[in-house]
């Protein structure tokens, strides 16, 4: 991976399927006869730095799994682009099976080994899981509710969803533009719970930040878009989550 043509090689990124080795069997359990139960595929992800460490110990005491979190990203999202294949879906490393960070040598670790690695808890990788869901809803509620039509699913909250999967995984530009098509869906959907306590002052909220988005959203598609108007859009995008969780709490 580079950041632009002629740029220094900064990531290598190396995906591959290696062999599951069967599970054990108990000796107390006979095995049904038949075909052999099928092996899940597990797809293991190896993100290699390009420039060497000048202290590989120190590194690993302190090494974050973020950037390569954000190599993934990018590469699920150009891999998407260049398959025109909208069904290709993000990957949440909180999900993984083991997450490791570790340094060792090109051969070493293009094949998924390491001179040293660390492995993050599951404490760890919860933590991240819940950082980025926010706070609980109870969602198997609500989804009884929009199954049994006691609520309703607005097209503002799935987009606000695409925004935040963007903001999250480091596409700006797409995370501003989509998060302007989401405040005018919200904006347009959430007057009909005006009756409800708290969402007049919501909406009164977000009206006020619109102009930041909608300014957001134009440097984006002029390619002009600075950090100040990543603030607004973070900041924004908060604001309009919260807005959506007071309503469906209310429904």
């Amino acid at each position: 991976m580079r950041r632009f043509a002629g740029d220094d090689v900064r990531q290598v990124i190396v995906v591959d399927e290696p062999t599951a080795r069967p599970a054990r069997r108990r000796r107390a359990r006979r095995a049904a006869p038949g075909a052999p139960a099928a092996v899940a595929p597990v797809t293991r992800v190896t993100v290699i730095g390009a420039q060497p460490l000048a202290n590989a110990e120190a590194w690993l005491r302190s090494a974050s799994v973020e950037p390569a979190e954000r190599a993934l990203a990018s590469l699920v999202a150009l891999h998407r682009i260049a398959a025109a294949d909208p069904a290709v879906a993000d990957a949440d490393p909180a999900r993984a099976l083991v997450a490791r960070v570790g340094y060792g040598t090109g051969d070493v670790v293009a094949t998924g080994a390491w001179e040293a690695a660390r492995e993050l808890a599951p404490e760890e990788r919860a933590r991240r899981l819940r950082l980025r869901r926010g706070p609980d809803l109870r969602p198997q509620e609500r989804l009884s509710a929009l199954l049994a039509a006691r609520d309703a699913a607005l097209a503002c909250e799935e987009l606000t969803l695409r925004a935040r999967a963007d903001f999250d995984r480091g596409r700006d530009r797409e995370a501003a533009i989509q998060l302007e098509a989401a405040f005018g869906a919200a904006l347009a959907e959430l007057q009909c719970w005006r009756g409800i306590a708290g969402i007049p002052r919501r909406l009164t909220e977000l009206e006020g930040l619109r102009d930041g988005v909608v300014q957001a959203a134009a440097a984006a598609r002029e390619g002009r878009l600075e950090p100040a108007d990543m603030e607004h859009v973070g900041a924004a995008l908060e604001r309009l989550e919260s807005a959506l969780r007071a309503r469906a709490a209310s429904a």
